[in-house]
């Protein structure tokens, strides 16, 4: 199905009210009278659809940005950003997929190494979408060599120095402040306990030259745990006690934790626990349901309208990265974060809608 035509079927835009309801959190009740734009698949008046290369409709064209600046909500609301290294990949380059998120309705984007597209191109496609560029990877190293991150990997810190000025210059390019700093995996047939030492005091090593780097260009660094029970079993740094740990021991204030909620759940649980006990260090945050790493709302361990509920009453203003495959066409598939703005009353985007 094209990404310009995509139906969002009553069950979907309601479903974030149900599961409030269903779990025993909080519920709403909503009577909505705006006359803001209808959450529909057809164009705005007056705006066409805008072609594409190899031609077909604009996607998510349903979603003009609002013509005048609403108010923010006296409620706290969160900020999504759209994951184009994930998301919209029935596009072809970052490029589209920007213009894709844009219209359906993210203010802000976020990707992995931009390999194959310039700075100068990104920057303006950004520009054109109306997006803030919030995070960026650091290179990761040698794919080829198996490699995915050098910041804990002995012998490699001249290697993870280059990647990190080339991510520094890439982010200063295209106006992104926020960079992945990627630990790297635990040497094949090497014992993890065995290295763990050396491993971590190679990641200290780089973090604080990382940090001073970006500090000259006030930019923060971020550290990832990465499950090592499904996703990549010699991915070094696992758990977000250990991270944090490591961060301590930095002692950088411009080091932050980026905490994907996918990875945590499945090596730790307890996250509200976990989620109220790191808020401090917190500086990104990134979701998919467990097991399969799709939509929030599609079956699985975690109950979002909770966890977004919590993120709320906590007081988080970060950036909350989506980062999942969708299961099927991008955009039917976001019914679940239409279904979150209208239960906050908000216009696509996250901006208050106008009152009458």
């Amino acid at each position: 199905m094209g990404l310009g035509a995509a139906p969002h079927p009553p069950w979907v835009l309601g479903w974030g009210t149900r599961m409030r309801t269903r779990m025993g959190t909080r519920t709403r009740t909503r009577t909505r009278t705006s006359t803001g734009p209808a959450l529909s698949s057809r164009p705005s008046p007056g705006r066409a659809p805008e072609p594409r290369d190899g031609g077909g409709a604009a996607p998510c064209s349903a979603y003009p940005r609002p013509s005048v600046a609403y108010p923010r909500p006296a409620a706290m609301s969160l900020r999504f950003s759209a994951n184009v290294s994930w998301l919209f990949a029935e596009l072809p380059g970052l490029p589209a997929r920007l213009e894709a998120a844009s219209r359906c309705g993210f203010a802000a984007a976020e990707l992995g190494w931009p390999e194959g597209c310039p700075a100068p191109a990104l920057r303006r496609a950004a520009q054109r979408a109306g997006l803030s560029l919030v995070l960026l990877n650091a290179p990761p190293g040698d794919r080829e060599r198996g490699e995915l991150g050098l910041g804990a990997v002995p012998g490699r810190q001249d290697a993870f120095r280059q990647g990190l000025a080339a991510a520094v210059q890439y982010g200063r390019e295209v106006g992104c402040s926020r960079i992945h700093l990627m630990a790297g995996r635990v040497p094949q047939g090497a014992d993890r306990a065995a290295v763990a030492g050396e491993m971590e005091a190679t990641f200290i090593e780089n973090l604080r030259y990382a940090a001073d780097l970006l500090a000259q260009e006030d930019m923060v660094g971020l550290v990832e745990p990465i499950n090592s029970r499904i996703t990549d079993p010699r991915y070094f740094l696992n758990t977000p006690q250990q991270a944090v740990a490591i961060l301590e021991k930095v002692g950088r204030p411009n080091l932050k934790l980026q905490l994907d909620i996918f990875h945590c759940q499945i090596m730790d649980g307890n996250l509200s626990r976990n989620l109220e006990t790191y808020l401090p260090l917190i500086g990104h945050i990134q979701i998919a349901q467990v097991p399969g790493r799709h939509e929030p709302d599609s079956p699985g361990e975690l109950n979002f309208p909770y966890i977004f509920e919590l993120l709320e009453s906590l007081g988080y203003n970060g950036y909350v990265g989506c980062e999942y495959t969708p299961k099927g066409d991008t955009v039917e598939g976001l019914g679940w974060l239409r279904s979150y703005w209208e239960s906050r009353g908000l216009q696509p985007g996250g901006t208050s809608k106008a009152t009458e």
